[in-house]
């Protein structure tokens, strides 16, 4: 394969878009050039900012995923989050006490268990507490700092009330979900308050629209074998349905039925 320059750059970008990582001598192999003329094309791409350099190759300059305010983030992928939502609660069963992460996916979620009787919900999410209030749930909200223009608490007493309980089910929220990375989100404050969450569980369940798979965020929450699996929906490639399955339990949501 002989290419011109930028042809050679545009080429492992589409191959860094595909497989994720590359490998300088496999490079140079495939493009019949010499390492040092693959490593002069990495450098220039990373003065681009198109790509990060590594130890033997290089991976696409991702940009982090990074908080977004509830008004911004409630009216996207709503018929995605809707039908999570619907499966989510497959998983409630009577009497049991519920640990609801901040975050629009478990709103849908509180919505239906509005009418369901003999059930407590843990929260520290004021805009789920909101939606119980007039139910007959029983609600404890995980009191703390408010995090302005989300609804989300946190801080020292959130995490105190989080060390001192145990749940039978908990719905976890996420920013970013990749296969290397784990679950990821923004702040350190807010991994603090996931971490003890799912501590606090007997069952840990993800819910979290497609559109989260592939990304990262700033800091980890947990690795994905660290939780019993993640409730979807149907827009995750075959491929990397079947990757996520060797680490975690797969439930899929038919948006197409979404009404």
């Amino acid at each position: 394969m002989s290419l011109l320059p930028q042809e050679r750059r545009t080429w492992i970008l589409e191959q860094l878009s595909q497989d994720e990582k590359i490998d300088i001598d496999q490079l140079a192999e495939r493009l019949n050039v010499s390492a040092m003329t693959i490593r002069r094309d990495l450098s220039t791409l990373e003065e681009e900012e198109k790509i990060i350099r590594t130890f033997g190759g290089a991976v696409l300059n991702k940009p982090l995923i990074h908080e977004t305010p509830f008004l911004t983030k409630e009216g996207k992928y709503s018929k995605q989050k809707r039908q999570i939502a619907q499966r989510a609660v497959e998983f409630v069963q009577d009497h049991s006490t519920i640990l609801l992460d901040s975050g629009t996916t478990n709103l849908e979620i509180a919505r239906l268990l509005k009418n369901r009787k003999n059930l407590t919900v843990i929260t520290n999410d004021i805009k789920i507490a909101v939606e119980l209030m007039d139910s007959e749930v029983k609600i404890i909200v995980a009191g703390g700092e408010l995090q302005n223009n989300v609804g989300a608490l946190f801080g020292p007493l959130t995490e105190q009330i989080l060390k001192n309980i145990n749940v039978d089910l908990f719905f976890l929220g996420a920013h970013a979900i990749h296969l290397d990375a784990g679950i990821t989100v923004p702040t350190f404050e807010k991994a603090s308050i996931k971490k003890l969450m799912i501590e606090a569980a007997e069952t840990t369940w993800l819910v979290a629209d497609s559109s989260k798979f592939d990304q990262k965020a700033f800091t980890k929450v947990c690795d994905l074998p660290g939780i019993d699996g993640w409730i979807t929906d149907d827009g995750l490639a075959a491929e990397d349905e079947e990757k996520l399955k060797e680490h975690l339990r797969v439930v899929t949501a038919e948006v197409g039925e979404a009404t």
